[in-house]
């Protein structure tokens, strides 16, 4: 069963059409928009802080999203995709953003719509990225400018893909 922790007089609020997985966490101050994910293992945090979660934004395997207390909530925008491992910490993330596996996103760190972080990157504190932009590396940098198609056929795509995925769990195995 999904730990749903109320914490400090805050209850998680998760929207309509969310999936949440057995061993998933989400902690007190959190608010999910519809057609969330949260799967195995990922821990949504909101002890010391607010976090807010757009509309289809999927938190794949062993992510962290957290905050840092009295200095910096969470906020993600719509049709985000967290990768496997990542952290988030104390950011901003836009719309339509693809969050890499293992990347890290540290405090007052602003992600804008339509980039993309690569694996294992890591974002530090206080960096912008501009919309439509691919940053890698420790530190990350920008690397180059996103075709339009990109966005299209990889960050909607994997956004999607993820709303398809819950639909296995909830409503049985439907074949693609």
């Amino acid at each position: 069963m999904s730990h749903i922790i109320p914490l400090r007089g805050f209850t998680p609020k998760i929207a309509e059409g969310c999936f949440i997985a057995p061993n998933a966490t989400i902690v007190g101050d959190v608010e999910m928009g519809k057609g969330c994910t949260v799967w195995f293992n990922a821990v949504v945090r909101g002890d010391v802080n607010s976090i807010r979660l757009g509309d289809n934004v999927n938190v794949q395997d062993g992510a962290v999203i957290h905050c840092t207390y009295e200095k910096s909530k969470t906020i993600v925008g719509n049709n985000v995709s967290i990768g496997h491992n990542a952290i988030l910490h104390g950011c901003t993330v836009d719309n339509d953003v693809l969050i890499g596996m293992g990347a890290i996103v540290m405090d007052n760190a602003h992600i804008s719509s339509n980039s993309i972080i690569a694996a294992g990157a890591v974002v530090l504190a206080g960096t912008h990225v501009e919309p439509g932009t691919i940053w890698a590396g420790v530190p990350a940098k920008k690397v180059k400018d996103i075709d339009m198609a990109l966005i299209k056929g990889e960050i909607n795509r994997i956004s999607k893909n993820y709303n398809m995925y819950a639909s296995w769990y909830t409503e049985g195995e439907q074949q693609p």
